[in-house]
């Protein structure tokens, strides 16, 4: 009796697995290439053939300038392995300032659409496109049927979904539907740069990021860098995003010896 107990469980277990990924294995995981925030990722990475929500707070919710570098740089390397889609709600976007960040322009197609219901539709038509590996799409926010309907998507080809939140005309903010389908839900705003010892100026660009809500996995907050050395064809780093410091490393790291002499 207990071992049919036990296939039961097993069974329901294995059931609701598949509910989880929609009926599809695991797409695989694309790693950060630190163990300080891959190691809150299920599968040691960014999950892929699912879709990913980047936020900002403040005027980031109408420019969305730092989520959408944030995206692009998550994209990237996923660009270098086929075709990447961008849906846009204003024609603002800047191919040259991709291109400084790491992010391939050349495997960039662009697409303007009208309204919120166009975008999402654009994204699910690119997303099942054989050849495309990612679509990053900007959306005032994405309901249960919209967010299911992108997920099925994303099974279709294996493609990787990324929505960027923004109101990119203002306005007042759109109610947000309990819960999502998202793989991840990240928060991102800048974050001051420093430029390498014994050098002037700006170093490379920085972002503070939050992840607020990860399947499988577990949330966490950081500062992470554009990787300035990034060479896709000498291979220098494995991500074009490197990790500074955990929020917090700063505060809690131990005095130096001057300082302590001096205390």
């Amino acid at each position: 009796m207990s071992d049919f107990r036990g296939l039961r469980f097993a069974a329901l277990a294995a059931k609701i697995a598949a509910l989880e990924t929609g009926g599809r294995a695991a797409a695989g995981a694309l790693p950060f290439g630190d163990a300080g925030l891959d190691d809150h990722l299920p599968g040691g990475g960014l999950p892929l053939g699912r879709w990913h929500e980047v936020t900002g707070a403040g005027l980031e919710a109408e420019t969305s300038a730092a989520p959408a570098a944030f995206a692009a740089l998550m994209a990237a390397p996923l660009a270098r392995r086929g075709q990447a889609v961008w849906v846009l709600r204003r024609d603002d976007l800047w191919a040259p300032g991709l291109a400084g960040l790491g992010f391939p322009p050349e495997r960039l197609i662009q697409v303007c659409a009208r309204d919120e219901a166009e975008t999402l539709m654009v994204m699910e038509d690119a997303l099942a496109t054989v050849g495309v590996c990612a679509v990053l799409g900007e959306v005032e926010g994405v309901d249960l049927t919209a967010g299911r309907r992108l997920q099925l998507a994303c099974e279709k080809r294996g493609g990787t979904g990324f929505v960027i939140r923004r109101r990119p005309f203002g306005g007042s903010a759109r109610k947000e539907a309990t819960g999502s389908v998202a793989a991840t839900r990240w928060r991102v705003g800048p974050a001051p740069s420093e430029p390498p010892a014994g050098e002037f100026g700006l170093g490379a660009p920085r972002w503070r990021v939050e992840l607020e809500r990860c399947r499988g996995g577990r949330t966490g907050a950081w500062i992470l860098e554009a990787a300035k050395a990034y060479s896709w064809e000498a291979g220098d780093v494995a991500h074009p995003l490197r990790l500074v410091a955990r929020l917090g490393d700063r505060e809690l790291a131990p005095a130096q010896p001057a300082q302590r002499r001096a205390a």
